[in-house]
């Protein structure tokens, strides 16, 4: 297993990587949806020790190729996937419902799975859903056995090799009802090298997912291009 290239304690300071206290947080992750989020995950959460199984809609993908070529990630179908400690759940919105059905939802029970989905519509700049639901309550009502938290999609995928943009570290905002997997959640991103903030409830994606549109706006929509992420200032 290979060691740390990135790891950081709560605000952002490096870590011996010989802790032991550090190493026993090392997991068996599954990624389901090998796009560019799903994949940039799976490189970054390998590059610190993480064993990771990540699958595709088809097991001919190319972005499931590339996704396991030479980086020590390794290849599933969605149930292999879901059949882990915590599951990253990285498909399009619109594939959420076909995805967590049979032996995926069975898998998923008694997990942690962070929802990275943004619900946008065809123009991929616009939300479907807001105001009182989310996609991750959505999810959670799929799979009710699982402990559903919301994290990571505010980060736009070419960003989650870069925790640091410009000098400041990006947040990730984590909701969730359950405490525990919150808290492994946050330390999870921590590791990563972001600054991670405690957002509430579950029911905070509503909130969460609107930041996800308004970067993409900015990204793409303003001209910034897709190396902007969110931060939240505090003295």
């Amino acid at each position: 297993m290979p060691g740390p290239l990135f790891p950081y304690r709560a605000g952002g300071y490096p870590i011996d990587s010989d802790d032991s206290s550090e190493r026993e947080r090392l997991m068996d992750i599954g990624i389901i949806g090998a796009g560019n989020v799903g994949s940039a995950l799976a490189r970054r959460l390998t590059e610190v020790g993480h064993q990771v199984t990540i699958s595709a809609s088809s097991p001919d993908s190319p972005r499931l190729a590339e996704a396991t070529t030479g980086t020590g990630v390794t290849a599933g179908d969605a149930a292999q996937a879901a059949d882990a400690e915590l599951v990253v759940l990285a498909v399009p919105y619109t594939g959420i419902g076909d995805t967590l059905t049979g032996p995926v939802a069975d898998a998923l029970a008694g997990s942690t799975v962070i929802d990275v989905t943004n619900p946008l519509g065809p123009d991929h700049m616009s939300l479907r859903i807001g105001h009182d639901t989310s996609a991750a309550e959505q999810v959670a009502a799929m799979v009710p056995a699982a402990n559903v938290v919301k994290a990571f999609n505010t980060v736009l995928a070419p960003n989650h090799a870069r925790p640091v943009l410009g000098g400041v570290r990006q947040s990730v905002a984590v909701a969730g009802d359950d405490l525990a997997a919150k808290k492994s959640v946050q330390e999870l991103g921590t590791q990563l090298g972001f600054d991670t903030v405690d957002a509430g409830p579950l029911s905070s994606a509503r909130y969460l997912e609107p930041v996800a549109a308004l970067l993409i706006q900015v990204a793409y929509g303003g001209g910034a291009g897709p190396t902007v992420g969110f931060a939240l200032a505090r003295d």
